[in-house]
Protein backbone atom coordinates (compact mmCIF):
# COMPACT_ATOMS: atom_id res chain seq x y z
CA UNK A 1 0.00 0.00 0.00
CA UNK A 2 2.95 2.18 0.59
CA UNK A 3 4.71 1.98 -2.55
CA UNK A 4 0.82 2.57 -4.31
CA UNK A 5 1.05 5.89 -2.32
CA UNK A 6 4.45 6.59 -2.97
CA UNK A 7 3.57 6.36 -7.04
CA UNK A 8 0.28 7.72 -6.83
CA UNK A 9 1.41 11.27 -5.05
CA UNK A 10 4.28 11.13 -7.58
CA UNK A 11 5.47 14.23 -9.17
CA UNK A 12 4.24 13.05 -12.48
CA UNK A 13 1.11 12.14 -11.26
CA UNK A 14 0.62 15.81 -10.05
CA UNK A 15 1.43 17.51 -12.97
CA UNK A 16 -0.83 15.53 -15.28
CA UNK A 17 -3.37 16.01 -12.93
CA UNK A 18 -2.82 19.61 -12.11
CA UNK A 19 -3.11 19.90 -16.48
CA UNK A 20 -6.35 18.48 -16.07
CA UNK A 21 -7.46 20.55 -13.20
CA UNK A 22 -6.39 24.03 -15.14
CA UNK A 23 -8.26 23.26 -18.03
CA UNK A 24 -11.39 22.54 -16.25
CA UNK A 25 -11.11 25.71 -13.97
CA UNK A 26 -9.87 27.67 -17.96
CA UNK A 27 -13.30 26.35 -19.07
CA UNK A 28 -15.61 27.66 -15.90
CA UNK A 29 -13.30 31.24 -16.44
CA UNK A 30 -14.69 31.30 -20.08
CA UNK A 31 -18.24 30.07 -19.37
CA UNK A 32 -18.66 33.19 -16.31
CA UNK A 33 -17.24 35.46 -19.25
CA UNK A 34 -19.82 34.53 -21.78
CA UNK A 35 -22.26 34.81 -19.44
CA UNK A 36 -21.78 38.15 -18.41
CA UNK A 37 -21.61 39.29 -21.44
CA UNK A 38 -24.54 37.80 -22.84
CA UNK A 39 -26.57 38.84 -19.64
CA UNK A 40 -27.11 42.64 -20.97
CA UNK A 41 -29.04 40.85 -24.21
CA UNK A 42 -31.21 39.09 -21.90
CA UNK A 43 -32.36 41.85 -19.78
CA UNK A 44 -29.87 41.56 -17.15
CA UNK A 45 -28.54 44.18 -14.65
CA UNK A 46 -25.37 44.30 -13.95
CA UNK A 47 -26.38 43.59 -10.11
CA UNK A 48 -28.56 40.94 -10.90
CA UNK A 49 -25.62 39.30 -12.98
CA UNK A 50 -23.24 39.44 -9.72
CA UNK A 51 -25.96 38.37 -7.51
CA UNK A 52 -26.26 35.48 -9.87
CA UNK A 53 -22.78 34.61 -9.88
CA UNK A 54 -22.29 35.39 -6.07
CA UNK A 55 -25.53 33.01 -5.37
CA UNK A 56 -24.08 30.16 -7.79
CA UNK A 57 -20.94 30.67 -5.98
CA UNK A 58 -22.23 30.28 -2.08
CA UNK A 59 -24.40 27.61 -2.89
CA UNK A 60 -21.62 25.54 -4.37
CA UNK A 61 -19.94 25.39 -0.99
CA UNK A 62 -22.78 23.36 0.55
CA UNK A 63 -22.22 20.50 -1.53
CA UNK A 64 -18.26 20.91 -1.22
CA UNK A 65 -18.31 20.47 2.36
CA UNK A 66 -20.09 17.07 2.14
CA UNK A 67 -17.81 15.97 -0.49
CA UNK A 68 -14.77 16.21 1.78
CA UNK A 69 -15.37 13.98 3.02
CA UNK A 70 -15.35 11.46 0.84
CA UNK A 71 -12.79 13.11 -0.74
CA UNK A 72 -10.40 12.65 2.64
CA UNK A 73 -11.20 8.79 2.36
CA UNK A 74 -10.17 8.52 -1.17
CA UNK A 75 -6.88 10.36 -1.09
CA UNK A 76 -5.89 7.91 1.98
CA UNK A 77 -6.27 4.81 -0.83
CA UNK A 78 -5.60 6.70 -4.48
CA UNK A 79 -3.67 9.83 -3.48
CA UNK A 80 -4.27 13.43 -3.76
CA UNK A 81 -3.30 14.10 -7.21
CA UNK A 82 -5.82 11.56 -9.38
CA UNK A 83 -8.01 11.91 -6.18
CA UNK A 84 -8.28 16.16 -7.17
CA UNK A 85 -8.47 15.39 -11.26
CA UNK A 86 -11.46 13.13 -10.86
CA UNK A 87 -13.62 15.24 -8.44
CA UNK A 88 -12.48 18.14 -10.47
CA UNK A 89 -13.83 16.90 -13.67
CA UNK A 90 -16.82 14.71 -12.24
CA UNK A 91 -18.12 16.54 -9.22
CA UNK A 92 -19.22 13.51 -7.41
CA UNK A 93 -17.78 12.07 -4.76
CA UNK A 94 -20.35 9.05 -4.60
CA UNK A 95 -20.06 8.83 -8.22
CA UNK A 96 -16.16 8.03 -7.57
CA UNK A 97 -16.56 5.82 -4.45
CA UNK A 98 -18.11 3.35 -6.21
CA UNK A 99 -16.14 3.52 -9.00
CA UNK A 100 -13.10 2.70 -7.36
CA UNK A 101 -14.48 0.22 -5.59
CA UNK A 102 -15.38 -1.74 -8.36
CA UNK A 103 -12.64 -1.04 -10.10
CA UNK A 104 -10.72 -2.93 -7.14
CA UNK A 105 -13.72 -5.69 -6.40
CA UNK A 106 -12.95 -6.07 -10.19
CA UNK A 107 -9.05 -6.92 -9.84
CA UNK A 108 -10.19 -9.26 -6.67
CA UNK A 109 -9.00 -6.94 -4.00
CA UNK A 110 -10.85 -4.01 -1.41
CA UNK A 111 -9.93 -0.65 -1.20
CA UNK A 112 -7.22 0.15 1.35
CA UNK A 113 -6.39 -3.21 1.89
CA UNK A 114 -2.58 -4.75 2.23
CA UNK A 115 -3.17 -6.65 -1.12
CA UNK A 116 -3.85 -3.16 -2.96
CA UNK A 117 -0.94 -3.36 -5.26
CA UNK A 118 -0.20 -1.12 -8.57
CA UNK A 119 -2.22 -3.38 -10.43
CA UNK A 120 -4.47 -2.37 -8.54
CA UNK A 121 -4.51 0.96 -8.29
CA UNK A 122 -4.08 0.69 -12.23
CA UNK A 123 -7.58 -1.22 -12.88
CA UNK A 124 -9.19 1.44 -10.09
CA UNK A 125 -7.53 4.33 -12.33
CA UNK A 126 -8.86 2.37 -15.41
CA UNK A 127 -12.39 1.86 -14.29
CA UNK A 128 -12.75 5.44 -12.94
CA UNK A 129 -12.05 7.18 -16.27
CA UNK A 130 -13.59 4.56 -18.68
CA UNK A 131 -16.72 5.37 -16.80
CA UNK A 132 -16.87 8.82 -16.87
CA UNK A 133 -16.18 8.68 -20.74
CA UNK A 134 -19.64 8.03 -21.85
CA UNK A 135 -20.98 11.05 -20.27
CA UNK A 136 -18.23 13.00 -22.48
CA UNK A 137 -18.98 11.09 -25.69
CA UNK A 138 -22.79 11.64 -25.52
CA UNK A 139 -22.07 15.43 -24.50
CA UNK A 140 -20.03 15.50 -27.89
CA UNK A 141 -22.04 14.09 -30.10
CA UNK A 142 -25.56 15.24 -28.70
CA UNK A 143 -24.90 18.67 -27.28
CA UNK A 144 -25.87 19.91 -31.22
CA UNK A 145 -28.97 18.08 -31.70
CA UNK A 146 -30.33 18.61 -27.84
CA UNK A 147 -29.55 22.10 -29.11
CA UNK A 148 -31.53 22.25 -32.05
CA UNK A 149 -34.81 19.98 -30.29
CA UNK A 150 -35.25 22.73 -27.54
CA UNK A 151 -35.27 25.48 -30.23
CA UNK A 152 -38.15 23.63 -31.78
CA UNK A 153 -39.79 23.25 -28.77
CA UNK A 154 -39.62 26.88 -27.39
CA UNK A 155 -40.86 27.50 -31.00
CA UNK A 156 -44.11 25.94 -30.47
CA UNK A 157 -44.66 26.17 -26.70
CA UNK A 158 -41.86 28.33 -24.58
CA UNK A 159 -43.30 27.43 -21.29
CA UNK A 160 -42.86 23.65 -22.47
CA UNK A 161 -39.08 24.52 -22.24
CA UNK A 162 -39.37 25.68 -18.58
CA UNK A 163 -41.53 22.39 -17.60
CA UNK A 164 -39.55 20.04 -18.93
CA UNK A 165 -36.14 21.38 -17.95
CA UNK A 166 -37.73 21.32 -14.11
CA UNK A 167 -39.14 18.58 -14.17
CA UNK A 168 -35.41 16.79 -15.57
CA UNK A 169 -34.37 18.77 -12.69
CA UNK A 170 -36.56 17.32 -10.45
CA UNK A 171 -36.04 13.81 -11.36
CA UNK A 172 -32.27 13.85 -11.34
CA UNK A 173 -32.16 15.08 -7.94
CA UNK A 174 -35.20 13.07 -6.91
CA UNK A 175 -33.23 9.70 -7.73
CA UNK A 176 -30.06 10.66 -6.36
CA UNK A 177 -32.04 11.57 -3.08
CA UNK A 178 -34.11 8.41 -2.95
CA UNK A 179 -30.87 5.89 -3.19
CA UNK A 180 -29.40 7.71 0.06
CA UNK A 181 -33.20 7.50 1.49
CA UNK A 182 -33.06 4.02 1.00
CA UNK A 183 -30.32 3.40 3.54
CA UNK A 184 -32.01 3.53 6.20
CA UNK A 185 -34.22 6.26 9.28
CA UNK A 186 -31.39 8.38 9.37
CA UNK A 187 -30.95 9.19 5.65
CA UNK A 188 -35.14 9.58 5.23
CA UNK A 189 -35.13 12.10 7.98
CA UNK A 190 -32.32 13.90 6.32
CA UNK A 191 -34.06 14.00 3.11
CA UNK A 192 -37.47 15.41 4.30
CA UNK A 193 -35.68 17.96 6.45
CA UNK A 194 -33.80 19.07 4.07
CA UNK A 195 -36.50 19.45 1.97
CA UNK A 196 -38.57 21.01 4.21
CA UNK A 197 -36.17 23.64 5.46
CA UNK A 198 -35.38 24.91 2.00
CA UNK A 199 -39.18 25.37 1.24
CA UNK A 200 -39.60 26.76 4.49
CA UNK A 201 -36.09 29.43 4.44
CA UNK A 202 -37.10 30.15 0.70
CA UNK A 203 -40.69 31.44 0.98
CA UNK A 204 -39.59 33.31 4.42
CA UNK A 205 -36.65 34.79 2.21
CA UNK A 206 -39.18 35.47 -0.54
CA UNK A 207 -42.01 37.05 1.55
CA UNK A 208 -39.45 39.62 3.19
CA UNK A 209 -37.13 40.01 0.52
CA UNK A 210 -34.09 38.91 2.19
CA UNK A 211 -31.84 38.34 -0.82
CA UNK A 212 -28.75 37.30 1.44
CA UNK A 213 -30.99 34.47 3.01
CA UNK A 214 -32.00 33.31 -0.49
CA UNK A 215 -28.52 32.92 -1.60
CA UNK A 216 -27.63 30.51 1.59
CA UNK A 217 -30.51 28.99 1.81
CA UNK A 218 -28.85 26.08 0.21
CA UNK A 219 -26.16 25.76 2.62
CA UNK A 220 -28.45 26.41 5.79
CA UNK A 221 -30.75 23.45 5.04
CA UNK A 222 -27.73 21.29 4.93
CA UNK A 223 -26.88 21.74 7.88
CA UNK A 224 -29.82 21.79 10.03
CA UNK A 225 -30.48 17.94 7.64
CA UNK A 226 -27.36 17.12 9.02
CA UNK A 227 -27.87 18.56 12.69
CA UNK A 228 -31.44 16.52 12.18
CA UNK A 229 -30.30 13.55 11.09
CA UNK A 230 -27.17 13.05 13.48
CA UNK A 231 -30.05 13.63 16.40
CA UNK A 232 -31.50 10.88 14.90
CA UNK A 233 -28.99 8.21 15.43
CA UNK A 234 -28.61 9.21 19.22
CA UNK A 235 -32.53 8.02 19.49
Amino acid sequence: MDEVLRFANSTPVWIFASIVVAIVIFQALIFIRIASQTAPNIGMTKDETKRALRTGFISSLGPSFGIAVVIISLIAVLGGPFTLMRIGIIGSAATELTAAGIGANAYGVELNSPDFSLKAFTTVVWTMCLGGTGWLIFTALATKSLGKVEKKIVSKNAKMMTIVSTAAMLGAFAYLASQQMVKGYSETVAAIAAGVSMMVILTFAKKREIRWLQEWALGISLVIALTISYLTTLI
